[in-house]
């Protein structure tokens, strides 16, 4: 062995074949599933990788290289990750009612912007400014104990208007 190589080496080459794994909240292992299994397979079609799900949240990624492992986990972390109060998200309008929309800010979850939110004016209805299938940029103001989310696209215009 020694005439093949003088000592181990230190890292993998980039190309190898790598395992890698991540805890996720066990919460969260339906929403990387998706239903019948959707989501977790185009992630695998997607990237071509293998990736199984412990029922503890342990993910386990068997990608080709270590570059199609990094993609996978970020999207897995994505998927994993819950809302945060103050920060702002890119959503998409997934229903209107007469009091707000209901903005979905991360796959399966989505918030209530309130009519009294949509503008810094008055808004008479709430298709004035949203309709279905709109991306809109939105902050979360709460999270109720319930895990109901409340968002606003005026703080997000207050902001970036710098008001």
């Amino acid at each position: 062995m020694k005439m093949a190589i003088e000592q181990p080496r230190t890292d993998v080459p980039e190309h190898a074949p790598k395992i890698f794994s991540l805890q996720i909240n066990p919460d969260k292992i339906r929403d990387l599933i998706g239903p019948g299994g959707k989501m977790i397979k185009s992630i695998t079609a997607d990237y071509g990788i293998k990736m199984d799900v412990e029922d503890s949240g342990k993910v386990t990624i068997f990608a080709p290289n270590g570059e199609v492992a990094q993609a996978v986990i970020a999207k897995v972390n994505e998927i994993a990750a819950d809302p945060e109060i103050g920060r702002i998200y890119d959503g998409v309008v997934q229903k209107i009612l007469d009091f707000g929309a209901f903005v979905q800010i991360m796959p399966g979850v989505d918030g209530l912007v309130h009519i009294s939110e949509l503008d810094s004016k008055r808004v008479e209805k709430v298709t004035d400014i949203l309709k279905e299938g709109d991306e809109v940029r939105v902050k979360v103001l709460e999270i109720d104990q319930r895990g109901k989310i409340r968002l606003s696209r005026k703080a997000v215009l207050q902001e970036e208007s710098g008001s």
